[in-house]
């Protein structure tokens, strides 16, 4: 735990008690700060006054006496329309931030050489955030992760020189970090999503790029730069003075860093030079996988980590579980859990990574069917269609691709195996790669995707990757 004493003997308040509330309640109390803690849930109400919290309803309460608002990041801080406890704030004058920004107050306060790398992006930061911390103890480096990805930053190991917090930011917590200042900064890419929370994708890249553009003197901010936001923030970047690596997948930059499905490459002044290798690394499989790696690559050579070091712990990383996860063999197939793939778009990487794929789908589905993963049809040999999109899938894939209707993952998983090994095809795929949310027949994605490795080790046959 990070003690937060950038606010001991002072009056906090703090609203979303799951996870990160209740980890920054015992962080500002471990600090000396005196908290009050408050949630629309009744049960984490008890649960807060059960581990020793001071909890009140902040409605019926003076605010002149806060020196802050510690907000969850799930909570609406401008749109659709601020949270009424937001709004309380603002009448009292009282700022409102978010756990990151303890650990920034606290790093400046206590340690601020320590290492800091702070990752964001619409797609791939748990990978990238994963694949660097990954790399960093593959160096020897005392390392630890958290943030978006599931641990909350305050219940990490407080800063110090010689230790490195790497963590995955969502752009609500960046939101609620206004003195982020991170040794590294990365911005993977921008497409539009949490539109609903930022009102345009204009300020929802504009919150984004705020990572990049805070890193602190001496830092580095490395730019995904195939998108016209990333290509726009770090011009700004670059001539606000701080140092850019420009980062892409699609095509040549003067300077920076690029990667294809073989190969990172770093360029200098239009010379090529060949990082590390790609090619046969199957945790990093496809063209979004070699952006996140080329991301993760920038990040530690910037840090000091040699391309020896590097190039062994790209090889060793085993990916990230339900995220493309290569979960067994059974002869010649190979089965791969891609359960986070929740939507068509997040299935598309998946679906491009692979040929000869034996596809389970479907769950409950979401707006725009799979329409859109058209051009990735030829590549499936079949597919098994399960849960609640079962029938408007095969609707769409009726005379286009061969399938079936499971309905359960147990009856597909049992099917595909079969079809693969009878199918004579060197390298064939049973991906689960839903496109749905799992909410018809599973609690979660991960439930999912842990039922799934199941099912496939109780194969006969089947052998670890």
């Amino acid at each position: 735990m990070i003690p937060v004493t950038t606010f001991a003997g002072r009056s906090v308040a703090v609203f979303g008690l799951g996870g990160s509330g209740l980890a920054s309640c015992h962080a500002l109390k471990a600090g000396g700060a005196e908290v009050i803690a408050c949630d629309d849930n009744l049960d984490r109400m008890v649960e807060a006054a059960q581990a020793g919290f001071v909890t009140a309803d902040l409605r019926n309460l003076s605010w002149v006496n806060f020196d802050a608002l510690v907000l969850t990041p799930g909570v609406p801080l401008t749109h659709p329309a601020p949270h009424w406890t937001v709004l309380k704030a603002q009448e009292a004058g009282v700022e409102v931030i978010g756990d990151v920004e303890l650990f920034c107050r606290e790093r400046k306060a206590h340690a601020p050489h320590a290492p800091f790398v702070a990752i964001t992006g619409t797609n791939g930061k748990s990978t990238t955030t994963a694949l660097i911390a990954h790399l960093l103890r593959e160096a020897g480096w005392d390392t630890q992760l958290g943030g978006n990805i599931g641990t909350a930053i305050l219940s990490l190991e407080p800063p110090k020189d010689g230790r490195v917090h790497v963590i995955e930011m969502s752009s609500y917590q960046i939101d609620l970090t206004p003195s982020l200042d991170p040794t590294v900064g990365i911005l993977l890419n921008v497409t539009e999503d949490h539109i609903d929370r930022h009102g345009t994708i204009e300020h929802y890249a504009a919150v984004k790029e705020r990572l990049v553009a805070g890193v602190q003197e001496g830092g580095t901010s490395i730019i995904g730069v195939d998108d016209e936001f990333g290509r726009a923030a770090a011009d700004r970047i670059e001539r606000a003075g701080k140092r850019v690596v420009r980062m892409s997948v699609q095509g040549p930059v003067e300077s920076g860093i690029t990667a294809d499905l073989d190969a990172i490459r770093r360029i200098d002044g239009g010379t090529s030079s060949e990082v590390a290798k790609l090619g046969g690394i199957g945790s990093l499989r496809g063209l979004h996988n070699a952006q996140n790696a080329a991301a993760a690559a920038a990040a530690v050579l910037s840090l000091g980590v040699s391309p020896e070091v590097l190039q062994r712990g790209l090889r060793s990383f085993p990916g990230l579980a339900h995220r493309m996860e290569q979960v067994g063999r059974q002869g010649t197939t190979l089965f791969v859990n891609d359960s986070k793939a929740t939507n068509a778009d997040a299935a598309a990487k998946a679906l491009s990574s692979f040929g000869d794929i034996f596809w389970i789908a479907g769950g409950k589905p979401k707006t725009g069917g799979i329409e859109s993963l058209a051009e990735y049809f030829p590549r499936i040999r079949k597919a098994y269609l399960i849960g609640e999109a079962a029938a408007e899938f095969s609707a769409t894939l009726d005379g286009r691709v061969p399938y079936e209707i499971s309905r359960t993952l147990e009856n597909a998983v049992q099917a595909a195996a079969r079809d693969a090994a009878a199918s004579g095809l060197d390298e064939p795929v049973v991906l689960l790669s839903p496109a749905c949310a799992s909410f018809d027949q599973f609690r979660n994605f991960e439930i999912r995707g842990t039922r799934f490795r199941e099912l496939v080790t109780a194969l006969n046959g089947v052998a670890a990757v």
